[in-house]
């Protein structure tokens, strides 16, 4: 039907063609245009994007060359092994199970000893710590020996089925030890001042377990702070 009009009828009687609606001035453009004009200026290394810049032919990566790759070497033997389980001869049973009932320094002399060395030097033993490390609610006892201005050696004990146990031994530049959520992580200086290599160890229900190697920031001396104390 026709509809007549004063000044348009016949305009608002034809239907003009649709066309796709222009943004207005100041419009956010939808995700779809923004991920196409994003792609279409990474193609043709075009700038006009914010944030995009055409950085010119990547650089060749090469392969790392693999030496010797036919082999490997033996597992550790047990003495090699810093988290085998020895049990320490020569010191009492202890049937209550906590390392607060030994003599620190006697189970520190007969482990080592037992090793064919020569026991330390009190004065180079550091002040024993008791910890839980082993999670059964006892403590556990931690040794350190300064074996020399650099080098230092951890020795952690237990009691497994009431024998005073040796869990783990470590020799290295300690630069710090630390305890943290049952995980016992030991601090080593590396080449670089500002960085120190850790390693963390924790007790998986039958061993001190090697659980992680990082490298974290280099700090200053911590205040010491009493932890567990000598029984």
């Amino acid at each position: 039907m026709r509809r007549d009009g004063k000044g348009g009828g016949d305009e608002m009687g034809r239907r003009r063609p649709r066309t796709a609606a222009t943004p207005r001035s100041g419009t956010v453009p939808s995700s779809r245009t923004v991920l196409a004009l994003a792609a279409l200026a990474l193609l043709t290394g075009c700038t006009n994007l914010e944030g995009l810049q055409d950085e010119g032919r990547a650089r060749d990566v090469d392969a790392p060359l693999v030496l010797w790759p036919g082999s490997s070497p033996a597992p550790p033997s047990r003495n090699e092994n810093p988290a085998v389980l020895v049990p320490v001869p020569d010191v009492p049973r202890i049937p209550g199970g906590s390392m607060a009932d030994a003599n620190p320094l006697a189970v520190l002399d007969a482990d080592v000893a037992a090793q064919g060395a020569t026991p330390p030097a009190p004065r180079a033993v550091r002040r024993p710590v008791l910890h839980d490390l082993t999670d059964d609610g006892k403590p556990d006892l931690l040794m350190a020996v300064d074996l020399g201005p650099r080098i230092s050696e951890l020795r952690v004990y237990s009691v497994q089925n009431t024998v005073v146990t040796r869990v783990l031994v470590v020799r290295g530049v300690l630069a710090g030890v630390e305890l943290a959520a049952g995980h016992l992580a030991l601090r080593e200086p590396t080449k670089d001042p500002r960085y120190v290599s850790v390693t963390d160890y924790v007790w998986d229900g039958h061993a001190m377990d090697l659980w992680n190697l990082t490298l974290d920031d280099a700090r200053t001396p911590q205040t010491p702070q009493a932890v567990g104390g000598s029984p």
